[in-house]
């Protein structure tokens, strides 16, 4: 259990060993000569770092914002391109795969803008999934091999 209490000169709060009373330390803060106070019984407890952080004693109120409206949807569904029946009558799965580093042009990276504007294109119902890759590439300008991102689309169409 720890004597907590504060410097006089500049209210830094300061917790020691009981044992300590009554000697000199040098505030950790501003360095002034302090003596430490004898503890009184109910200034004697223990320190717990968590519950004296100021981020601890510091009161939140969030307000959490009510809509009134549905939620924007994100990826719409277009006008159904991929319905037309191919020569079996039968949608087929098909595949494609973005690399990060395709998109990239000067100064901007279109990755997002590009996977937002094929899943459009395909339709929130033909989509079957999207999976996350990785992958390595040799860089010719800086000649090392570079690893990157991208995703998998598989979809109906």
């Amino acid at each position: 259990m720890d004597l907590i209490f504060k410097c006089p000169h500049c209210e830094q709060e300061l917790a020691v060993n009981p044992s300590g009373a009554g000697s000199q330390i040098e505030c950790p803060t501003c360095n002034q000569t302090i003596t430490i106070p004898q503890p009184e019984p109910q200034s004697i407890r223990s320190l717990n770092p968590i519950a004296s952080s100021a981020a601890a004693k510091e009161v939140k109120h969030f307000n959490v914002p009510v809509r009134t409206a549905p939620t924007e949807v994100l990826v719409k569904n277009p006008v159904r391109t991929l319905d037309v029946p191919t020569k079996d009558g039968e949608k087929k799965l098909r595949v494609r795969t973005i690399k990060r580093t395709e998109c990239l042009e000067v100064g901007h990276d279109r990755f997002d803008e590009t996977v937002s504007d094929l899943l459009g294109k395909i339709g929130l119902d033909n989509v079957v999934s999207v999976t996350p890759i990785t992958y390595s590439h040799f860089d010719l300008n800086s000649r090392q091999n570079m690893t990157d991102y991208g995703v998998l689309v598989v979809y109906k169409g």
